[in-house]
């Protein structure tokens, strides 16, 4: 079972004059067994009427509860005069009579208990009639705190004083209550009043109630529009303290989940007010004037919401359908278990109504209370005014006297589950009773003080049906609510369909089953929003002046995106290593970019790189079997191994150009090569400077060249000036591995460190090669089989046109292929050495071999050398002068060039 207590209850819309005066006279209260003595065990009561004094319910007892319950719904204000008086009370509220019948019930279920047996106490009880009004309910709390009268031998219960009070329905009336409460320190525990006020105990420090105040329906309410998306909402409320409060905890939790209030719309607090029927009208103007508002949140009476909507239907335009009434309404606990607010209309014309409504426990007891009342038939309504009032409306409805009894107890038993509360009241008074009368004797009137049953509330936890309850600081008892979705089944309305629970302490929902709560899900289908929800890649712009929920969609910038609905702002990718292009919906990882060797370019030059270490291994081992031969010991001899070796490792440094690069590979593959490659140039110039210097005629240059010429000591001082080139390079500046941060890639290359090093060492080579150069263009024009002078020239001046064509290409360039540039570069001067050094000599020593021989050497030397002496003689007088000695002293230096070991 579940407790849905209301602020307002179901209305009805009989008004009544004032109310019939009845005598007065013992009753059965419980209606259960015959008349008693007034003394009796509390289950007799009274219905009086003393000249002004408004209807009431009584039982005796030794301590005395009062009850106060919005049996009628509002007041008749129509009366002009300025004396005092008691305006009569209107319309008839079956849910304010099932919860003073609870209350009777939950009395005389204590009665018969253990709990106060052990005590030998009993409860009495006063019920009055607020009637919805504060000025009724005033009255009626004055007179359960005015002095009691002197009357010899009456034991009457309108005389004893009440020790707590259960009551009022409504805030407004609560609080005025309380205020007056407070003065003697009175409990007053409310089984509805939820305004947030109330829980402020430094005003109202004797009041309590066993539910939660608004503040947690508020954020139920809240949440449920977060979790289904509605953002641009309405709001309809009553004026006075409740619906204020109710709406400004509403509004400040629905802005900070960014829900917006597209209207307010405050009805004013009496039914019966003059300007009723143009704030209902209004109100209905402005939910059609709002068409994207389609769902509203309630804070109304009942019978607000009643004549709303019929007002609703009485403004559709001609050839509008109902559909553009429907709505989701979302109601608070004042009306979500009122079924007659829908009027003459169906469920299906006015929308989806949500409500929520407070736990509730088990009614069993209540509900065979009712069924005892329906056997009592008119003998309790006889003794009863509210009963016996009840009966008459029904009656005026048309009921006869045979189905009247049946008919209004079924009526009642339809409200039942509004009652909870009250018994959890009767409960915790009960209990804080029988604390104070366990250490003292409570018959005697006035052994028990109010002030104390308020302290023994506070302090005493209290059970119900088994389960342990207590008030937290604030006074409340806060159990959370049941989330209900109304339906229609055949003609009739269930307002008590449970479809989910809200647990306040961790604001969440709970759905009860599949079956229930289907429906219930498939709100999320409706759309409430001023604007359709931006998409992902886009973000909210709010213009000046606007409701946040109202916005235009933009797209993010690059390198910017929004990865959910609705987002405020885009967020921004990290550059350094994400990118996104305009309205993304997430950064995209930088593709990370190098010299791969995956790459169809890498793999060809790494083929050339390869297939170059190949040749060269070749060329050597050819080179050291042939090592005897004329050719070989031409080329240069062991400085030819040298130069072969100097070509391997600069193929290897070429590989290093490729792949991911790291410290050590950006390091290794500039100092490889120019290392490798300054020995390789430096063995050339040795190679050039030998054949100079064994063809030089003349005799005192040749002596000074002679000097000079060491080849190991020239190689080693050329490469030792490399290599210290290189370490102050690593040591001072060295290469290393970075990143180049382009717009959606990642570079990764090597930086030189200092180019300065860099150019320094590459000039250094360039150097040795155009001495090189010089050196064998002068010698160009020698003998064929020494004539390398040829192919060093053209191997040097392949090598300086390349590097002078790398220089700018490099320093212009940048990207995955810059490494690329250098690596064909030393390739180029790789295979430029290999081809014209050692290709021609392969040649000869595999395909020519006639030519490999120390005969045809000299052949070939002795004609070069008298060709020189022709040319010499017809050259000048100085020549022809000379004498034939000198010739032929000029032909002995081939033998010296023997001795070099360029003449085998």
């Amino acid at each position: 079972m579940r407790i849905v207590n209301r602020e307002g209850g179901s209305k009805r819309d009989f008004s009544f004059g004032l109310v019939k005066k009845f005598k007065n006279g013992s009753i059965t209260a419980g209606g259960e067994e015959p008349q008693r003595e007034a003394s009796g065990t509390g289950e007799r009561g009274h219905a009086t009427e003393k000249g002004t004094r408004v209807p009431e319910v009584t039982a005796p007892g030794d301590i005395i509860i009062g009850g106060i319950f919005p049996i009628h719904g509002d007041v008749d204000k129509k009366n002009n005069s300025f004396a005092p008086h008691k305006p009569p009370c209107i319309r008839f509220e079956e849910s304010g009579l099932v919860k003073a019948l609870a209350m009777i019930n939950a009395i005389e279920i204590m009665n018969k208990s253990p709990l106060l047996a052990d005590v030998n106490i009993t409860l009495g009880y006063r019920i009055l009639d607020s009637c919805s009004d504060v000025s009724t309910a005033l009255r009626a709390t004055a007179d359960f705190t005015q002095q009691p009268e002197c009357h010899t031998g009456s034991n009457s219960t309108s005389h004893l004083p009440v020790m707590a009070i259960i009551g009022d329905s409504h805030s407004e009336t609560s609080i005025a209550i309380a205020n007056q409460l407070t003065l003697k320190m009175i409990p007053q525990i409310s089984y509805s009043s939820t305004a947030v006020i109330l829980s402020d105990k430094s005003r109202f420090p004797a009041f309590m109630r066993t539910v939660p105040n608004d503040k947690h329906q508020t954020a139920a309410m809240v949440s449920l529009l977060s979790t289904f998306g509605w953002n641009w909402v309405g709001v309809v409320t009553t004026d006075g303290n409740y619906g204020q409060s109710a709406l400004d905890h509403f509004v400040s939790q629905a802005s900070e989940k960014g829900i917006c209030v597209a209207f307010k719309s405050i009805l004013p607090q009496s039914i019966s007010g003059q300007h009723v029927c143009s704030a209902i009208t209004q109100t209905a103007k402005t939910i059609y004037n709002n068409p994207k508002v389609q769902v509203i949140v309630s804070f109304a009476k009942p019978t607000h919401m009643m004549y709303l909507y019929q007002e609703l239907k009485n403004q559709l335009r001609a050839g509008q359908n109902m559909e553009s009434m429907r709505r989701v309404w979302v109601a608070s606990d004042s009306w979500s278990s009122s079924s007659s607010v829908k009027g003459n209309l169906t469920l299906e014309d006015i929308g989806h109504i949500v409500g929520f409504t407070f736990k509730s426990g088990d009614l069993s007891s209540f509900s065979e209370y009712l069924s005892r009342l329906e056997a009592a038939g008119h003998d309790y309504t006889e003794t009863n005014p509210f009963m016996q009032e009840f009966y008459m409306q029904l009656k005026a409805e048309g009921s006869g006297d045979t189905e009247l009894v049946s008919k209004a107890v079924n009526t009642l038993r339809e409200r039942a589950d509004t009652i909870f509360s009250v018994e959890m009241a009767v409960s915790a008074i009960v209990q804080a009773v029988a604390s104070i009368c366990r250490r003292r004797n409570c018959k005697t009137p006035g052994t028990v003080q109010p002030w104390e049953v308020l302290k023994a509330l506070w302090m005493e936890e209290f059970k119900l049906k088994e389960k342990s309850y207590t008030f937290d600081s604030s006074g409340d008892i806060n159990l959370g609510y049941d989330v209900t979705m109304w339906r229609s089944d055949g003609g009739n309305i269930l307002v008590h369909n449970v479809v989910a629970g809200y647990h306040p302490h961790i604001n969440n929902f709970t759905h009860t089953n599949k079956t229930t709560t289907q429906q219930f899900k498939d709100l999320k289908l409706i759309i409430s929003k001023c604007s359709k929800s931006c998409v992902p890649g886009e973000f909210k712009k709010t213009a000046e002046g606007q409701h946040t929920c109202c916005y235009e969609c933009i797209n993010c910038t690059e390198n910017y995106y929004s990865n959910n609905t609705d987002m405020h702002q885009c967020l921004s990718c990290d550059t350094n290593k994400e990118w996104s292009p305009k309205g993304s919906s997430s950064c995209i990882p930088k593709a990370q970019l190098f010299f791969s060797w995956q790459d169809g370019f890498a793999v060809v030059l790494l083929t050339f790189s390869a297939l170059g270490i190949l040749l060269a291994l070749l060329v050597s081992a050819l080179f050291l079997h042939q090592r005897d031969t004329p050719v070989v010991k031409a080329a240069g001899g062991p400085l030819s191994q040298a130069i072969l070796f100097s070509l391997v490792i600069s193929y290897i440094s070429a590989m290093l150009f490729v792949g991911r690069p790291n410290s050590f590979q950006c390091k290794a593959r500039q100092v490889l090569f120019g290392i490798s490659f300054t020995l390789c140039v430096s063995c050339i110039l040795v190679k050039t400077l030998q054949i100079l210097l064994a063809f030089q005629f003349d005799p005192v240059l040749q002596r000074v060249l002679r000097r000079l010429y060491q080849p190991y000591i020239i190689v080693s001082i050329c490469v030792a000036l490399q290599v210290a080139t290189c370490i102050c390079w690593l040591v001072l500046k060295s290469p290393f591995n970075h990143i180049i941060r382009q717009p959606t890639t990642l570079l990764e290359d090597c930086h030189e460190g200092s180019y300065l090093a860099f150019g320094v060492m590459l000039g250094y080579i360039a150097v040795l090669a155009f001495v090189c150069f010089i050196c064998a263009f002068k010698g160009r024009k020698l003998p064929q089989q020494y004539n390398e002078a040829k192919f060093i020239t053209f191997s040097m001046l392949l090598y300086l046109v390349s590097w002078l064509l790398f220089i700018p290409v490099y320093v212009t360039t940048s990207g995955v292929y810059l490494p690329a540039v250098e690596m064909v570069v030393i390739l180029i001067s790789n295979y430029g050495i290999l081809s014209c050094h050692f290709f021609p000599k392969c040649y000869v020593i595999l395909f020519k071999k006639e030519q490999n021989t120390k005969s045809a050497f000299r052949k070939n030397l002795y004609e070069y050398s008298s060709k020189s002496t022709h040319s010499v003689s017809v050259s000048g007088s100085s020549i022809a002068a000379a004498p034939s000695s000198l010739v032929f002293s000029n032909l002995r230096v081939p033998r010296s060039a023997e001795k070099q070991q360029v003449f085998p």
